[in-house]
């Protein structure tokens, strides 16, 4: 093999050596992104059903509280 053959070859392997690096950098930032972005998810998914859970009990607040006024007055709303 001549000088200039090893040298092409040598500088092909190089550059497929850079170009694999920096797809592995790529993966892993990828990877990275994806991790946080399920993290975040479940942080929403927490809050989504705190917020559910203090909504249901309002509403129940307020439907006990209906009903007791309901009562209350119904001998006034009803005549």
């Amino acid at each position: 093999m001549d000088d200039q053959t090893h040298a092409l070859l040598t500088e092909i392997r190089d550059l497929q050596r850079d170009q694999l690096a920096e797809y592995r950098k790529v993966t892993q930032q990828s990877l990275e992104l994806q991790q946080r972005a399920v993290a975040r998810q479940e942080q929403i998914g927490q809050l989504y059903q705190k917020i559910v859970l203090v909504g249901g009990v309002l509403v129940a607040i307020l439907l006990v509280l209906l009903v007791y006024l309901l009562v209350q007055w119904s001998d006034r709303l009803f005549r």
